[in-house]
C-alpha cells in the first residue's frame, strides 16, 4: 500500500462483502477503520466471542431517555462486519470512524423539533423545498448510476454489476482486487460534484469526523490503513481539507450521553432505514448470495423447494431443474449475467406454484427477506433490567424468537403460570412481546393463549421501563403505582386492577384497590360505572383462578353494580342514535359481569327487574329496549308470549319505522345469536316479516341501513335459511304456537323420542357425569 486503502461499499452488499475480504487479504493494512458510532470500539472484542451470531446490531440510546436510540445493523454479508471480523482475525487495530452517536442522537432531536415548530409556523401554507446543493432533495445514488446505465431498478443494476460478479469483474483488472472500488469511487466523485451532499446535509458534519479519524489513524500507524465505509462518503475523504475547517464544522454540535451495546437483529429487520441509513428488500436472497460456495441458483432452487415441501406442496427434483433452466434462460433473454431475484422469482412462480402468488408469497417471506433472529454474548452490556428478563426467558425456557408463533398456556402448571405473569408484566411495561389471543381449544378461565414475536426495537423499551426498576416484579410493580395515582379514568383504574391480577402484583394492588375506591366514590356517571364493571368482574374470576384475595375488589363490584341498578334506567332515557349505541355495549358488559360478582344470584334478580324496566319504558330508544327484552329471554325471565308481544308493540303501525328497526336491531341483532333464534321460532320471524313488508316506501330508504347491519352479521347459513322460510310463507301465524298447526316446516309433527335418547350417551361422556345426574339433565 502507497497510502490509505478507500474501500467504498454498499452497506449489507454481499458484492460488496466479498471484495472487502479480497482487497484486505491482498493490502493486510496495518490497520482498518469501519463506518460506525465511536462508542462501540470498546464492544468490538466481542464481535468474536462464539455467542455472538449476525444479524446483530449496535445499539445506542440516550441515558436520560432511552426511547431516543439509534441501531446500526451488521448481517453476515454486511462489508463492515466482514471487515471487522477480518481484522480481528489478523491482529490489526481496528476502530469505528464515524460521528459520535451522543452527537447524532442529540442532532436528531434538534432536528425533529425544528421540523415541528417549522410545521407549526407553516401550518396552511405553501412551503418550498430546502436550500443547499440538490435543493433539498436526497439523492439516491445507486439509483442515479443505474438511470444513468439505462435500468429501471436500481437493485436489479446492482446485482448485475456487483453481486452477480466476481471480484474485479468489469473493471478492466481481473487480478486487482482493489480495481472494482476504484471505479465506483470514481462515479461516486462525478455525483458529489454534480450534486453537492446530495441532500444529506448532516454528511458534511460526519464527513469532516471521519477525515480528522482517518488523519489521527495515519499518523499514528503510517499510511497502510484501510477504511470501510459507504461508497458516498469516499470523495470527501479524498478532499483536500485543514484540519482547522474540520474542526470549525464539528464545533458546538449538541450532545447528550449515551450509552452502547450489541443487540440481536432480524434479516426483517435489515429493510428498516436505520442508524446507516440503508434498507434492502431481500436479506435472505443476499445472505444466500454471500453464503453459496458455487452455483447460488441451483442451491436457492433447492432451498425453495425444501420449504414447499414442508408445506405439503408437490415439488419434486423434476421442478428444481426446470425451474433453473427456465431462470437462466430468463437471464439470457434480458441480457443479465446471471439469474437474480427477478428471474428465480418468475420461474419459482410458473414452475413450482403453478402461477399462484400464494405460495410465493410463503416463499417472500420465509426465504427472501426471512426471520433469522441473531445472538449476541451474555458479556455485552445490558441495563439490569434486560438481565433480569433474560434470566426469565432461560428459566421459563420461553426463548425470544423472531418467527411469530402461538403459546397455549395451561394456568394450573406452574411453569405455564409463571409464563403468563411475566408476559402480563412485560404488557404492563410496554414492553409488546406477547399479545393475548383467543385459543383454538378451551375459553376457560384456566387456559391462555398468546401470540409472541420477539423484535428489536423491544431491546429500546426494555431501556425505557428500566427507570421503573432493576427487575420484571418491581419495574411492573412501580409503573402500575404510579399509574394507579395519575389515572383521572375511572375505567383506566379498573382496567390496571384487572392488569395486577393477571400479572400477580400484589405489592401494587392495595395502591390500586385505594385509588379505584376513591375514583369509584366521586364518579356520578352510569356509562363510565358500566364501562367499569365488566373489568372487575374478569378480575374476580382471574383472581380465583391464581388463588388471588380478591375481597376488596369484590366489595367495590358490588358497590358499582348496585350504582348502575339504580343508574341505569334514568340514564337510558333519551339518548341519541349515539348514545344509545353506546349505551347498548354496555348493557351487555354488565349483564356478563353480573354472574360472576359475589352475591350473583341477589344481584341477578334486581337486575332482572332493571332490564324488565328498559324493556317497557318508552321513553328508551328501541335497541336498548330490544336488547333488554333479548337479555330477559335468554336468561328464562321473559315467557316466550310475552316476548312476542313486546316485539308486536314495538311494531306496530304507530311506531315510526327508524324506532321499529332500531328495537329488532337490539333484538335480533349482532352476534348474539338472533338469527337462530329467529330460525327456531317462526312466530317471530312473522312478526318481522309482516312489519317490513308494511314499511312505507318512503321510510323504507331510512331503515334500510339499520337492517343491513343487523342481517349481515349473520352466518351465511342462517341467512339462507331465513330467506328459505320467508320465500315458504310462515308456517304459523303470529300468536299460535307450532303444535297448534302441526309443528314448523322442514320438523315433524312432535319429538322424536328415540332419536333424543340416542344423544344422552354422549352427553354423559362430554360432561363426566353418572346415570342418576344424566337423568337429572334430561329431565
Amino acid at each position: 500500500m502507497t497510502g490509505p486503502l478507500l474501500l467504498g461499499v454498499r452497506h449489507h452488499g454481499p458484492g460488496s462483502a466479498r471484495a472487502v475480504r479480497a482487497a484486505l487479504d491482498a493490502a493486510s493494512p496495518a490497520a482498518v477503520l469501519i463506518e460506525g458510532p465511536p462508542e462501540a470500539d470498546a464492544l468490538l472484542a466481542l464481535a468474536q466471542d462464539e455467542q455472538m451470531r449476525p444479524p446483530v446490531a449496535l445499539l445506542a440510546h440516550a441515558v436520560d431517555d432511552p426511547g431516543r436510540a439509534a441501531f446500526w445493523p451488521l448481517a453476515e454479508f454486511s462489508p463492515e462486519w466482514v471487515a471487522l471480523r477480518w481484522a480481528l482475525g489478523h491482529g490489526a487495530p481496528v476502530r469505528f470512524m464515524d460521528l459520535p452517536a451522543a452527537h447524532s442522537l442529540a442532532l436528531t432531536a434538534a432536528e425533529e423539533t425544528a421540523e415541528r415548530e417549522e410545521a407549526g409556523e407553516e401550518k396552511g401554507e405553501e412551503g418550498e423545498a430546502g436550500g443547499g446543493s440538490g435543493g433539498g432533495l436526497r439523492v439516491d445514488p445507486i439509483g442515479v448510476l443505474a438511470k444513468t446505465a439505462g435500468y429501471d431498478d436500481p437493485e436489479r443494476w446492482w446485482e448485475d454489476v456487483v453481486e452477480h460478479r466476481g471480484a474485479g469483474a468489469g473493471a478492466g483488472d481481473e487480478t486487482d482486487p482493489r480495481a472494482p472500488f476504484a471505479v465506483l469511487a470514481e462515479a461516486m466523485t462525478a455525483l458529489r460534484e454534480a450534486y453537492g451532499h446530495g441532500g444529506h446535509d448532516r454528511d458534511l458534519v460526519r464527513e469532516a469526523h471521519m477525515r480528522l479519524q482517518l488523519r489521527a489513524a495515519r499518523k499514528e500507524f503510517g499510511e497502510e490503513v484501510a477504511v470501510v465505509c459507504g461508497a458516498w462518503h469516499v470523495p470527501a475523504l479524498q478532499e483536500k481539507t485543514t484540519v482547522a475547517a474540520d474542526k470549525a464544522l464539528l464545533k458546538g454540535l449538541p450532545k447528550v450521553k449515551t450509552e452502547m451495546t450489541w443487540v440481536p437483529w432480524t434479516h426483517r429487520r435489515l429493510a428498516r432505514h436505520s442508524g446507516y441509513g440503508a434498507g434492502i428488500d431481500s436479506p435472505g436472497w443476499y445472505g444466500h448470495l454471500f453464503g453459496a460456495p458455487d452455483r447460488p441458483v441451483e442451491r436457492w432452487m433447492t432451498k425453495v423447494a425444501g420449504l414447499l415441501r414442508d408445506e405439503d406442496r408437490m415439488v419434486s427434483s423434476a421442478h428444481v431443474i426446470e425451474a433453473v433452466r427456465l431462470a437462466e434462460t430468463l437471464a439470457a433473454m434480458r441480457g443479465r449475467p446471471l439469474a437474480g431475484l427477478t428471474e428465480t422469482t418468475d420461474a419459482i412462480r410458473a414452475v413450482m406454484c403453478d402461477g399462484s402468488d400464494v405460495p410465493l408469497d410463503l416463499v417472500r417471506d420465509r426465504l427472501v427477506v426471512g426471520d433469522v433472529l441473531g445472538e449476541v454474548p451474555e458479556a455485552a452490556p445490558a441495563v439490569p433490567l434486560q438481565r433480569d428478563l433474560a434470566r426469565l426467558q432461560r428459566s421459563l425456557r420461553l426463548k425470544p424468537e423472531a418467527l411469530e408463533r402461538e403459546a397455549d398456556l395451561d394456568l394450573r402448571k406452574e411453569n405455564d403460570a409463571a409464563k403468563s405473569r411475566l408476559l402480563h408484566r412485560l404488557r404492563l411495561l410496554s414492553i409488546g412481546w406477547g399479545e393475548p389471543v383467543t385459543g383454538r381449544g378451551s375459553t376457560g378461565t384456566f387456559r391462555e393463549s398468546w401470540r409472541l414475536r420477539w423484535e428489536p426495537e423491544l431491546y429500546v423499551r426494555v431501556a425505557e421501563a428500566g427507570v421503573w426498576g432493576t427487575t420484571v416484579l418491581s419495574a411492573a410493580t412501580a409503573k402500575a403505582e404510579s399509574q394507579a395515582v395519575s389515572a383521572t379514568a375511572l375505567a383506566d383504574v379498573t382496567a390496571l386492577a384487572e392488569q395486577c391480577l393477571l400479572a400477580e402484583l400484589p405489592d401494587a394492588l392495595p395502591v390500586v384497590m385505594r385509588c379505584l375506591a376513591d375514583r369509584a366514590a366521586l364518579d356520578s356517571d352510569v356509562g363510565h360505572l358500566a364501562q367499569a364493571l365488566p373489568a372487575l368482574a374478569r378480575s374476580l374470576r382471574y383472581g380465583d383462578v391464581r388463588s388471588t384475595d380478591t375481597a376488596a375488589l369484590g366489595e367495590v363490584a358490588a358497590g358499582l353494580a348496585e350504582r348502575v341498578c339504580v343508574g341505569l334506567p334514568p340514564a337510558c332515557a333519551g339518548l341519541d342514535a349515539d348514545g344509545a349505541a353506546e349505551m347498548r355495549g354496555h348493557l351487555d358488559g354488565v349483564h356478563g359481569a353480573i354472574g360472576l360478582l359475589p352475591g350473583a344470584e341477589e344481584l341477578g334478580e334486581r337486575w332482572g327487574a332493571v332490564l324488565r324496566r328498559l324493556a317497557e319504558r318508552d321513553a328508551v330508544p328501541g335497541v336498548i329496549r330490544g336488547r333488554a327484552a333479548r337479555l330477559l329471554l335468554d336468561d328464562g325471565r321473559l315467557e316466550e308470549d310475552e316476548a312476542a308481544r313486546l316485539m308486536s308493540l314495538a311494531l306496530s303501525p304507530g311506531t315510526p319505522p327508524p324506532d321499529a328497526a332500531a328495537w329488532v336491531e337490539g333484538f335480533v341483532g349482532g352476534a348474539s345469536g338472533g338469527g337462530m333464534l329467529l330460525v327456531h321460532d317462526e312466530r317471530l320471524l312473522g312478526l318481522v316479516d309482516a312489519w317490513l313488508t308494511g314499511v312505507p316506501a318512503d321510510a323504507f330508504t331510512d331503515v334500510l341501513p339499520l337492517l343491513r347491519r343487523t342481517f349481515s352479521a349473520y352466518e351465511p347459513g342462517v341467512r339462507r335459511t331465513l330467506g328459505e322460510l320467508v320465500r315458504r310463507g310462515p308456517a304459523t301465524a303470529a300468536g299460535r304456537t307450532h303444535t297448534e298447526t302441526g309443528g314448523v316446516p322442514g320438523f315433524g309433527h312432535g319429538l322424536d323420542g328415540p332419536r333424543a335418547d340416542a344423544v344422552l350417551p354422549v352427553l354423559q361422556l362430554l360432561l363426566g357425569i353418572d346415570d342418576d345426574d344424566l337423568a337429572g339433565v334430561a329431565r
